[in-house]
C-alpha cells in the first residue's frame, strides 16, 4: 500500500482528497492529546502505588506482578479490534467509548480499594472478591488503553504524510508529562490518602470524555471506511502476522517491538539497580525519572519538527538509537563515586533518544501504508508496544536475577543493535523496504 501523493496534501484548503478531511482546528489537536495523557496518567499514577493499594489484600509479590502485567495484556488483546472498529465506524464514537471504559476501570478499582471488606463482607474479602474486582478493573482500563491508538490515527487523519512524526510527537509529549505528573501527584496525594490519587484519576478521565463528546469532530469519513474484518483477522497475533508478512512495513514493525522489549526492559529494573548498585533513595530515583520526563517532553514537543525537516525520519530514528544505546551503555559503567553525574547524564540522553525514536518510527510506519489503513496499523503499532511491554520487565528480571543486576542494560545494548541493523536495512538513498529516500533521510 502507499501512501496518498504529499502534494494532494500540501495544500488542503485548496485541494481535497475525499478519503481525508482537512481538519486541523485546535480542538481535535487538543482532544487527541487529552485522550493520550489519560492513558498515561491513569497508569502512571495507579502503578507504582500498587503495593500500597494492595497492602490490605495481599503482599503477595506474584500477584502484584501479575495485576501490573493484566495492563498490557488486555491492551494488546482487544488494540487490534478497537483499531479496525474505528476505521470501520469513525474516530470518535471508539474514542468515546474506550474512555468511557477508563472512567469505569479506574472507578471500580478506586471503589475496591476504599471499601473496608473485612468489617463489611469478610466472606467475600476471604473468597478473594476484592482481588477478582482489581483485576477486573485493570482489565477494563487496559482494554481501554486502545485509545492510544484511535488518537494517533485521528493525527494521522488531519496531518499530511510530511507532518506525521511532529503531529505524533504529541505522543510523546503526553508521555512525557504522564511521566512527570503521574508519579509526582500518585506521591503527593498518597501521602495525605493512598486513595487520593485514584479519585483524581478518576475525574480526569470524566473530563477527558466530557471533552471528546463536545469537542472532538469525526477526522474518519465516511467515505473512507473500512468494512470489519474476519474475526480470525481481529486475533491480536494474526494482526501481527499480517503487518510481519507486509514487505513495505515488516522490517520496521519488527524493529518497533524489539525496541519497546528492550526499553521496558532495563527500564523496569532501574530503580531497583540504582537501589542495589548505588543505595539511592526513592528521592534520587524519582529525580532521575523527572529528567527522562522533561527531556522527553521537550524533544517530542518542540523540536521533534524542526529536526525532522532538517535531517528526514529514517535518520534521526538510527541517530535516536545511537543516543538510547550510548544511556543504556553509561548506567551499567557507573560508580558509587561517580553515580549521580553519570546516571542523571545517562537517563538524560536515553530520553533524548526515545523522544527521536518513538515517533519517527511511527512515521515511517504511517507513510508507507494508504489512509484507509491507519487505524488498524497504528492499532498493530500499540499492539506490538503492549506485548513489549508485558515481555520485557519479567525478561529483564529474570536476567537481572540469574545473570547479573547489570545483564539487563547488556542484553537491551545488544536488542537495541538489532534494531538499528533493521532500521538501517541498506544504503541512505534506498530506505528500509526498498522505499526512496530523500537527501534529507525522508521517504517518499
Amino acid at each position: 500500500m502507499e501512501c496518498p501523493a504529499p502534494t494532494v496534501l500540501a495544500s488542503p484548503h485548496n485541494v481535497r482528497n475525499p478519503s481525508r478531511p482537512a481538519i486541523s482546528r485546535p480542538s481535535t489537536f487538543f482532544c487527541a492529546f487529552l485522550t493520550l495523557l489519560n492513558d498515561r496518567l491513569g497508569e502512571s499514577i495507579v502503578f507504582p502505588l500498587l503495593p500500597f493499594l494492595l497492602a490490605s489484600f495481599t503482599g503477595d509479590g506474584r500477584v502484584l506482578g501479575l495485576l501490573a502485567g493484566s495492563y498490557a495484556v488486555a491492551q494488546f488483546a482487544f488494540t487490534p479490534l478497537i483499531g479496525a472498529l474505528s476505521d470501520r465506524f469513525g474516530r470518535k464514537p471508539v474514542i468515546s467509548i474506550c474512555v468511557a471504559g477508563s472512567v469505569l476501570g479506574l472507578a471500580l478499582f478506586a471503589l475496591t480499594v476504599s471499601l473496608p471488606w473485612r468489617s463489611l463482607w469478610p466472606a467475600a474479602d476471604a473468597a478473594g472478591l476484592p482481588l477478582a474486582l482489581l483485576f477486573a478493573a485493570r482489565l477494563i482500563d487496559g482494554v481501554s488503553g486502545g485509545t492510544a491508538a484511535t488518537a494517533s490515527a485521528v493525527l494521522a487523519d488531519i496531518s499530511p504524510p510530511e507532518k506525521r512524526a511532529k503531529a505524533f510527537g504529541l505522543i510523546g509529549v503526553a508521555f512525557g508529562l504522564g511521566f512527570i505528573l503521574g508519579p509526582a501527584l500518585g506521591g503527593l496525594l498518597g501521602q495525605i490518602n493512598v486513595t487520593l490519587p485514584l479519585v483524581l484519576a478518576v475525574a480526569i478521565a470524566a473530563l477527558n470524555l466530557v471533552l471528546v463528546l463536545a469537542l472532538l469532530p469525526e477526522t474518519h469519513p465516511a467515505a473512507a471506511r473500512r468494512a470489519m474484518p474476519r474475526k480470525r483477522d481481529l486475533n491480536p497475533f494474526a494482526a501481527l502476522q499480517r503487518v510481519f508478512t507486509n514487505p513495505q512495513v515488516r522490517r520496521l514493525c519488527v524493529a518497533f517491538f524489539l525496541f519497546f522489549l528492550a526499553f521496558n526492559g532495563f527500564t523496569a529494573v532501574l530503580v531497583l539497580y540504582f537501589k542495589q548498585a548505588f543505595n539511592w533513595g526513592p528521592g534520587l530515583a524519582a529525580a532521575a525519572f523527572l529528567v527522562v520526563g522533561v527531556v522527553a517532553t521537550v524533544v517530542q514537543g518542540g523540536l521533534i519538527g524542526p529536526l525532522v525537516k532538517l535531517c528526514g525520519e529514517w535518520r534521526l530514528t538510527l541517530a535516536g538509537l545511537g543516543f538510547v544505546i550510548a544511556g543504556c551503555l553509561l548506567i551499567p559503567l557507573a560508580t558509587k563515586a561517580n553515580a549521580q553525574p553519570v546516571v542523571f547524564s545517562a537517563v538524560a540522553i536515553l530520553a533524548l533518544g526515545t523522544g527521536l525514536v518513538t515517533p519517527c518510527l511511527r512515521s515511517l510506519v504511517s507513510r508507507r501504508l494508504d489512509s484507509e489503513g491507519q487505524g488498524a496499523a497504528l492499532g498493530s503499532l500499540q499492539g506490538l508496544q503492549s506485548l513489549g511491554s508485558f515481555l520485557g520487565p519479567p525478561l529483564a528480571g529474570l536476567a537481572y536475577e540469574t545473570s547479573g543486576r547489570q545483564s539487563p542494560f547488556w542484553l537491551g545494548i545488544a536488542l537495541l543493535v538489532g534494531v538499528a541493523l533493521l532500521v538501517a536495512g541498506g544504503l541512505p538513498g534506498q530506505g528500509p523496504g526498498g522505499m526512496t529516500t530523500s537527501i534529507h533521510g525522508s521517504e517518499g
